[in-house]
């Protein structure tokens, strides 16, 4: 089964790229053309992360187009779904939460590195405290938990995060993770809210939830700051630096989860 996260993703993408350069023609010289003169390119490319071979496609696209990459933000997710599969057989919030992104991180690696100074900036969540890395059972088969296997997911955002961070020592490309807080998105699309609750979960969300804008801030912190020049393998909220528990800085869990995802995604070494 496949999920519903991409029905309408590209139509979604183009709107809000078509937004993006209407506002930039507002602010700067609009060139001769909407992607030219002061505003750069803006590209809208597709990638299915709930497929193995949609994300091998998409990084042979870019290797072959872009001659450099300075800043690569793993964004995508999916949040607390019914038991389903990605394309590849892997349970659906681990294959797109960890996998995808492993996988696709990996690729791009080598045109990171020839573009250093760069960054890598991954999006974790708070949740991850409630998830524990099961090697006899990633894949969910002997039991799921849809509160737990996305828990699980992002603990292994923050252990893939530290275990990069280490094998790029010296390389002048810079990894860090982080969790932007509640965010008022479709994220939570599968969660199922009474009816007589709903209005008061509304007025909650819209008194207490960030904004997709401010949930953002502590991306485009890591991605552009100076600040953060150079810091490497460490966890961000809010755009500070937060401790993080013991079972996420596991060094040996680290490596092995790293060592299995490479023989999921099939990186041949």
């Amino acid at each position: 089964m496949q999920p519903d996260i991409k029905r309408g993703d590209r139509g979604r993408a183009q709107e809000a790229a078509a937004q993006l350069r209407r506002e930039l023609r507002q602010d700067g010289d609009p060139g001769p053309s909407p992607d030219a003169g002061a505003l750069g390119e803006l590209v809208v490319k597709e990638v299915d992360l709930a497929s193995l071979r949609s994300v091998r496609a998409f990084c042979q696209e870019v290797l072959q187009e872009e001659p450099r990459l300075d800043v690569l933000i793993n964004n995508a997710g999916i949040f607390q779904c019914p038991y389903m599969k990605t394309e590849d057989g892997f349970e659906m919030q681990f294959g797109v939460n960890h996998l995808g992104h492993f996988l696709l991180t990996n690729l791009l690696l080598g045109l990171l590195k020839s573009s250093a100074p760069s960054r890598i900036v991954v999006v974790s969540s708070k949740l991850y405290k409630y998830g524990d890395i099961n090697f006899e059972d990633l894949n969910s088969e002997q039991s799921y938990n849809k509160s737990f296997c996305y828990s699980r997911s992002k603990l292994a955002n923050i252990l893939f995060t530290r275990e990069l961070a280490h094998r790029l020592e010296g390389t002048n490309v810079t990894v860090n993770v982080l969790h932007p807080g509640i965010v008022r998105t479709n994220l939570g699309r599968h969660i199922s809210i009474p009816l007589l609750v709903k209005p008061l979960f509304n007025l909650v969300s819209w008194a207490f939830f960030k904004t997709p804008l401010e949930g953002a801030q502590t991306s485009i912190y890591l991605a552009s700051s100076p600040e953060v020049e150079g810091v490497s393998g460490k966890y961000f909220g809010d755009c500070k630096e937060e401790e993080l528990l013991p079972k996420a800085m596991n060094e040996s869990v680290a490596r092995k989860l790293w060592d299995i995802s490479e023989v999921m995604v099939g990186i041949l070494k």
